[in-house]
């Protein structure tokens, strides 16, 4: 599998916190080897966009799609509460 990332991911990343950016390269490598990883908690968020959501932790999530063998790296955010 490949990843790719959009402008709005890369702008969301590089101004989320070192930690966080941290945690979401291990969660990427969990992603890369096992797609239900249990860490990640990925699950199907729109339907419609073919949009997952997985977990970078306890507050952070990551939204992506998937075509082919490729990872399409969508959103890094907080996850509302």
């Amino acid at each position: 599998m490949r990843v790719l990332f959009s402008d709005l991911f890369t702008r969301n990343f590089r101004g989320a916190p070192e930690q966080v950016q941290k945690t979401f390269g291990k969660q990427l490598g969990n992603l890369l080897r096992d797609f239900r990883h249990p860490t990640l908690h990925t699950k199907k968020y729109d339907e419609a966009k073919n949009l997952w959501q997985a977990r970078v932790d306890q507050n952070w999530r990551f939204y992506f799609t998937i075509e082919g063998d490729i990872f399409h790296m969508i959103d890094i955010k907080p996850h509302p509460k």
